[in-house]
């Protein structure tokens, strides 16, 4: 059976690569800034910004089975040069925006048969990283809500987390703008590479499905084993 499924954020990077592994099977809504990478792909565009714009509810279906919150920030620097200012923006991409859009979308989560909410984390929130004390403490936040969310909703809807590593999307060109970067980043991982945008897609769409069905109140780690294997 066809889900109306709607990500925010899907024109490209991780979101992109969801809405390619979701739309042949799923009715795909796709609410972003930008419409530019989405090409031909059978979607339902809607223009939004999470920073300044109320979703349109009346552009949704009345069910919605599938959410998926993908906007975020990755803000890297010592804390002593992070400013207040900077917190609260973290906080306001990464956790605030979303708890409005939740919000607004609860009546059409509610009519689903059992709607699977994702959500996006971070390894450094579990196993601690220099330089990411804002955005471990946004993804932080947002990893709390979606364990009370989905103990407070069940067995209505479910909400799960994706916790990457370092995943090579645009978000993180800055950390892999040339070939040592890479290489050092590869080393630091168990499994020898950094993530890819497929991988996180990969279990997005699992957490969208029916086989997924039993798992709710989870962050998984998606991590190429960084957050529990010791490597030499």
């Amino acid at each position: 059976m066809r889900k109306n499924i709607l990500l925010i954020g899907g024109s490209y990077g991780i979101g992109f690569e969801i809405a390619l592994k979701l739309y042949n099977d799923h009715n795909i809504y796709i609410a972003s800034r930008t419409s530019e990478n989405l090409g031909n792909l059978e979607v339902t565009h809607i223009p939004y910004d999470a920073s300044k714009d109320e979703i349109d509810v009346t552009l949704l279906p009345e069910v919605i089975d599938g959410f998926v919150y993908c906007p975020g920030s990755i803000n890297l620097q010592p804390f002593h040069r992070l400013t207040p200012t900077d917190f609260e923006s973290d906080m306001q991409i990464n956790f605030m925006f979303l708890v409005r859009i939740v919000r607004a979308l609860l009546p059409k989560l509610q009519k689903s048969q059992q709607a699977s909410l994702i959500f996006f984390s971070t390894v450094a929130v579990k196993i601690g990283m220099p330089y990411h004390t804002s955005i471990a403490a946004a993804k932080g936040a947002i990893e709390g809500f979606a364990k009370a969310l989905a103990a407070e909703y069940a067995p209505q809807f479910r909400v799960n987390v994706i916790a990457p590593s370092l995943t090579e999307t645009t978000l993180a060109n800055k950390l892999l703008n040339n070939e040592k970067k890479k290489e050092r980043m590869n080393t630091r991982h168990p499994l020898k590479r950094i993530g890819q945008a497929e991988d996180i897609a990969n279990i997005a769409k699992f957490l969208i499905g029916t086989d997924s069905s039993w798992i709710t109140g989870q962050v998984i780690g998606v991590d190429g084993g960084i957050s529990t294997l010791s490597i030499s």
